[in-house]
Parts: C-alpha cells; structure tokens; sequence
C-alpha cells in the first residue's frame, strides 16, 4: 500500500532539523510523495531546495499564507510571483500554488484584510497563468473564498483542511474542487462527518505538520508516519477496504498534480 501527505510545510523552519528524520519516517512508512506548501518567499525558496534533495519524493507549492501578509517585505510578493511564473512555467519545477488564501480570525483591522484580498488575488492570477493547481486555506472565510474563485480560469483546487460551514461542502464537490483531511480523521466527529459527506474521489490525505494535533498523536512532532492512520481512519468511514481508499487517494494525487507517484 502507497500513501501521499498532500499537503506539509517541510520547508517552516521548526522542521528545519528533522528534514531528514521525516523523509526517513515517511519512506518506512510508504509514504511515496511529500507536498511541500510554503508560506512566503523565505519557505518557497527552501521548497525549491527540498525538491532537489529528495527528488522523486518531494514536490514544492509555493505561495504567500495569508498569515504572512502582515510581515511581508518590500517586492516579497513581487518576487514569489516571479518565482512561481519562473518555475511553474519554463522549469515545471513545481505542482502547485499554495499555500495562500485567507484567514480574517485574527486580524481585525479591515487594511489587513484588504491586504489579504489584494495577496491572494495575486496568487490566484500566478495559478491562471502557469496553469498550476492551487492549495487553499480558508479558515472562517470559505464564503468569501468560493464567491473570488469563479473569477480565474484556475486548473485544480484543493481545499486544504476543509471545516466549516458543512452546508458550502456540497457546493464545492459540485465544483469538482479537492478536500484535504489530515490526523484529526482520527478522533474529531466534526471531520470525520465531513469525510463520510465528500466523495472519496475528491478526498486527498495530508498533515500540515508541523502542526500539532490530539487524541493519538498529542505530544508527538507531526510526522508523514501519520498517515497510515489517516488512510485507516477514512476506509472505516467510508466502510471500504483500506488497500482500496489508499489506491483512490494516489488516483486522486495523480489527477490533482499531475504526477504519479512511485
């Protein structure tokens, strides 16, 4: 059985001593390809570097996180722009755009908010023109997220950690749009209602490590090793044999970013 972690920040520098110690974990536990979603120029370029080291099982997404907006330096958001149409384009060194979107549960101040919008529009334009699938976070902010989207010609998405509102998940498997769920498949009733609500041809697996998380795992330094358990958790939902929820999700995998892993 081949799993996929569609969606890590093995760029954040909090892995920045572990890099091998998670590629280790993630090849014993057959885990054939690693998404790394950056945050901002800083995390994107490292992306980029992670990729020549473990070619074949790393791949890069690079992106400005809406948490991001508020450090961003002169020209940052210019350069990640250049980056992703340099390398999305000629090179084809990356899968996707992301991890960008938005994300107003924090800042208040409607400039900020502003900023975001002007970001991740930015974003989204990078997307349209490589033609690369883009990875979406939208904590409290779906609504307005969905509303944007049908003003791009935009390839793929992926919506990355989907929660709430359960009623808008209908409207995006219409769409054809992807669902990323990670550990809390494991022991959160509120995703696992959402798994057992979207298609398992519109399911990716993943763990935004290094975010930390509960039930099985709490105290543990989120790792690839994880989605074995993932997978398990999703094939019991769903009623199905695991080896083939595992075989869908690299289908899946293989649709979204065009590759196949091995």
């Amino acid at each position: 059985m081949k799993f996929v972690d569609a969606h890590i920040h093995l760029s954040d520098p909090e892995y920045s001593q572990t890099v091998d110690e998670l590629v280790g974990d993630a090849k014993r536990s057959n885990v054939v390809a690693l998404v790394s979603n950056s945050m901002d120029l800083q995390t994107s370029l490292e992306s980029l570097r992670l990729i020549e080291e473990h070619p074949r099982l790393v791949y890069a997404a690079l992106g400005i996180h809406p948490w991001a907006v508020k450090q961003l330096l002169p020209n940052e958001l210019e350069d990640t722009v250049n980056l992703i149409l340099q390398h999305g384009t000629a090179s084809k060194k990356i899968v996707a755009v992301g991890e960008i979107g938005l994300d107003f549960t924090y800042p208040k101040d409607t400039n900020l908010q502003d900023r975001q919008l002007q970001v991740f529009r930015e974003m989204l334009s990078a997307a349209e023109k490589t033609s690369l699938p883009v990875i979406i976070h939208s904590r409290g902010t779906i609504t307005q997220i969905m509303s944007i989207l049908p003003s791009y010609g935009l390839r793929k998405l992926l919506l990355h950690w989907f929660s709430h509102p359960i009623k808008l998940l209908s409207q995006a498997i219409e769409r054809g749009y992807y669902i990323t769920e990670g550990p809390p498949s494991v022991y959160s009733r509120h995703i696992q209602e959402i798994i057992k609500q979207t298609p398992l041809m519109n399911l990716l697996t993943e763990t935004d490590g290094p975010v930390r998380f509960s039930g099985p795992f709490k105290n543990e330094m989120t790792s690839p090793s994880f989605i074995p358990l993932v997978v398990d958790a999703i094939s019991q939902l769903k009623k199905m044999n695991k080896t083939d929820v595992a075989n869908q999700i690299i289908q899946n995998f293989a649709d979204f970013f065009g590759i196949t892993p091995t």
